[in-house]
C-alpha cells in the first residue's frame, strides 16, 4: 500500500485553464497575443477576439481609460468550457514593435493580422473551430478576414454598419460650419482615392498627411457590403446605451445578410457593460474594471457558438 501511494504522488500534475502568451510572426515583427485554454480535456472551440481602433489592447484597455471589457470576455468564455485569444494589434501594447510607421500604415495590414492568426489556429490541433469575434472597429475587420479565410462563424459586437467617411460626418456635424466644409470637402477627396496637401491648422490632427493613406484604405470598405460576402453563421449583437455605435448599425447589418442573428441588449454600453445613457455616466464605466460585463452577452455569445 505504500509503495502505491507514493506512486500517486510522483504523478505529475497536469494544469489546465491557463493563460499563455501566444505569438504571431509578421514580416514587421511580432504580434502578441494571450491564449486562454478551459480545463477540458477534449478539443474546443476558439475566439479569435478583435479590439476596436485606436490604442485598444488586447484587454480592451488604453493609456487613458481600464475597463478589462476584452479580458473579462476570455474569461466568462474559459468558464463555459470556450477557448480564445485576444492580441495587441500591431504597434500597440507587447506588439509595439511590428507596428509600421503611420504613412506605411494601411488598413489591410489588420485584416492581414486577423488571417494570420486564423492560419496559426487552424494548425492547433487542440481546436475545433475558429470563431471570429470582432468588436466596435474590430467587427469590419474580422468580416473581411473571416470572408478571405475559412473561420466557422462570425461574431458582430458593436460594429458600425456605415462607412467609416460617414462616421466621419456624423461625428462632425456639430462643428462650426466652416470646419465641416472644409472637412467634408477633404473625406470626399478621400473616398475618391486622393491625398490633400493643405489641411488646416484645426484639422490637422485629424486629417494630416501621414494618416491619409490609411483613411483612404479605410474609407473604401462597406461593412454592409462585406457582411453580405460571408456564408457562415452570423451573430449581431449590440447595446441599448452604446454612445458609439447604433442599434441602427446592427439593423444595417442584419439587413445586408439574412443569415445572420441579431441580440439587441437592453443596457449595454460599447465596452459592454451595464450603463445609463447619460454621457458622463456611461463614460465613467469605461474607467470601472471591476464591473461585470452584462449577462446577456455572454449568454448569447455562448448559446451561438454551441449551435
Amino acid at each position: 500500500m505504500k509503495k502505491l501511494i507514493l506512486l500517486f504522488l510522483f504523478i505529475p500534475l497536469v494544469s489546465f485553464g491557463q493563460e499563455e502568451e501566444i505569438t504571431l510572426e509578421t514580416k514587421t515583427g511580432d504580434i502578441k497575443g494571450s491564449l486562454l485554454i478551459p480545463s477540458v480535456l477534449e478539443k474546443t472551440a476558439v475566439v479569435l477576439i478583435i479590439a476596436g481602433s485606436g490604442p485598444t489592447d488586447r484587454n480592451g484597455n488604453n493609456p487613458m481609460m481600464t475597463n478589462n471589457s476584452l479580458k473579462m470576455l476570455a474569461k466568462e468564455l474559459q468558464k463555459n468550457g470556450i477557448a480564445s485569444v485576444r492580441y495587441d494589434k500591431r504597434g500597440i501594447g507587447e506588439s509595439k514593435n511590428s507596428g509600421l510607421q503611420e504613412i506605411d500604415l494601411r488598413f489591410e495590414d489588420y485584416v492581414q493580422d486577423v488571417e494570420g492568426w486564423i492560419k496559426l489556429l487552424k494548425e492547433d490541433e487542440r481546436f475545433s473551430n475558429i470563431i471570429v469575434l470582432g468588436h466596435s472597429e474590430g467587427s469590419l475587420i474580422g468580416m473581411i478576414a473571416s470572408h478571405k479565410q475559412e473561420a466557422k462563424k462570425f461574431i458582430s459586437v458593436a460594429g458600425v454598419g456605415i462607412p467609416a467617411g460617414d462616421i466621419l460626418r456624423k461625428q462632425l456635424k456639430g462643428q462650426p460650419q466652416f470646419i465641416l466644409d472644409e472637412s467634408l470637402k477633404i473625406i470626399e477627396k478621400l473616398e475618391n482615392g486622393e491625398t490633400v496637401e493643405k489641411v488646416s491648422q484645426m484639422l490637422y490632427s485629424l486629417f494630416r498627411p501621414s494618416v491619409q493613406p490609411y483613411m483612404i484604405s479605410w474609407f473604401k470598405y462597406n461593412p454592409q457590403i462585406e457582411i453580405a460576402k460571408l456564408n457562415k453563421p452570423i451573430l449581431i449583437i449590440q447595446g441599448t446605451t452604446d454612445i458609439q455605435v447604433s442599434v441602427s448599425d446592427a439593423d444595417k447589418l442584419a439587413s445586408a445578410n439574412k443569415k445572420s442573428q441579431k441580440q439587441i441588449i437592453e443596457g449595454m454600453n460599447h465596452i459592454l457593460k451595464e450603463a445609463e445613457l447619460d454621457r458622463q455616466k456611461n463614460i465613467q464605466t469605461y474607467s470601472m474594471p471591476d464591473l461585470p460585463l452584462k449577462k446577456e452577452l455572454i449568454k448569447f455569445i455562448v448559446k451561438f457558438i454551441e449551435e
